[in-house]
């Protein structure tokens, strides 16, 4: 276990460098001057050179990436252009607000789609199932957006029942939260009926009902714990990209959040917030990968973190968990 957490470790430590690297050389990359963006509406040759000079912005790329290293070792990501904060801290601020976000919205997700998706598998061929893949492919084609504003517009216009935007109160956490799930319970739920729906065939089931096992057993003792992997796969994926700042829904409510901090980034060509926003979403969706892999062997006493017959069996390797990040699309 510590050798493969220790693995894992440096791996995710060199996906993390890769990752700012490549933003970083491709913001460089990227039209647009960002001592233009900060200097406002006709600057002066000499305001740019100065703003230029003060962000370290006149220095050659290699230089600049230099620094930039430096830097990152001690922790310090630079200064927001827009905020002229620590551009860290700025992400940090705005952080709760996306996990809360994110939370909500996969919690949603987990209670509706899961129960769905093994009431579709026990109605297989049925009208039922039927309606419930009209609703689930309706779910899945309809972009956040366009649910959002209709959300937006039927609960906060025409029924005031929910605040339009922001974070003022809780209530104001529903509409962006199902705006979301929409989606998320439209893809996990499917995916969940697919597999349990192989797993109800297989002969082991036949075995455990030929032993008098109930039906409520079956599914959800037998059917349901072999699905585990892949569902909390699927989970953990859709979670993960969460994280990483649902940016529509959080411009259409006005969420307070690192989606629409990011927005902002870019529009401003702010450099420093852009590479701290990326590296904070990187670590936490590195970090949810590495609880997702280490939670394989509770679900399923066959996968093993150790190593096996000369060979290290990694939880990679479980059944059904590549298909499960197949299935659900990021």
């Amino acid at each position: 276990m510590a050798t493969y957490v220790l693995k894992r470790l440096g791996q995710s430590v060199l996906t993390l460098f890769l990752t700012l690297t490549t933003v970083f050389v491709l913001l460089r990359l990227a039209p647009g001057d960002p001592a233009a963006a900060y200097a406002g509406p006709n600057p002066t040759t000499e305001d740019l050179e100065r703003i230029r000079a003060q962000f370290g912005l006149d220095d050659s790329l290699l230089g600049q990436y230099g620094t930039f290293l430096a830097n990152l070792v001690r922790g310090d990501l630079g200064t927001s252009f827009s905020f002229q904060a620590p551009a860290l801290d700025v992400v940090l601020d705005r952080l709760p607000y996306t996990l809360t976000l994110a939370v909500s919205a996969i919690l949603v997700t987990a209670v509706v789609a899961v129960p769905l998706g093994v009431w579709m598998a026990r109605h297989v061929h049925t009208g039922r199932e039927f309606g419930a893949n009209l609703f689930t492919i309706a779910g899945q084609s309809m972009p956040d957006f366009w649910s959002g504003i209709m959300l937006l517009t039927l609960f906060a216009v025409v029924l005031p029942v929910f605040p339009a935007s922001g974070f003022a109160t809780w209530g104001g956490l529903v509409l962006p939260t199902v705006t979301i799930a929409v989606l998320q319970i439209a893809l996990i739920s499917r995916m969940v009926a697919r597999e349990m729906s192989t797993n109800m065939t297989s002969p082991f089931l036949t075995v455990a009902r030929s032993r008098g096992v109930s039906e409520r057993g079956l599914t959800w003792r037998y059917g349901m714990t072999n699905s585990a992997i892949p569902v909390l796969t699927a989970l953990g994926t859709r979670f993960a990209a969460m994280l990483n700042g649902v940016v529509v829904v959080e411009v259409v409510f006005a969420w307070p959040g690192v989606g629409s901090l990011v927005v902002r980034a870019l529009e401003t060509r702010d450099y420093p917030l852009i590479q701290a926003t990326v590296l904070v979403t990187a670590v936490l969706t590195v970090a949810v990968q590495l609880l997702i892999d280490l939670a394989y062997p509770l679900l399923d006493p066959r996968v093993r973190l150790t190593k096996t017959s000369g060979r290290s069996a990694s939880p990679a390797t479980a059944p059904s968990a590549q298909t499960a990040q197949e299935a659900v699309p990021a």
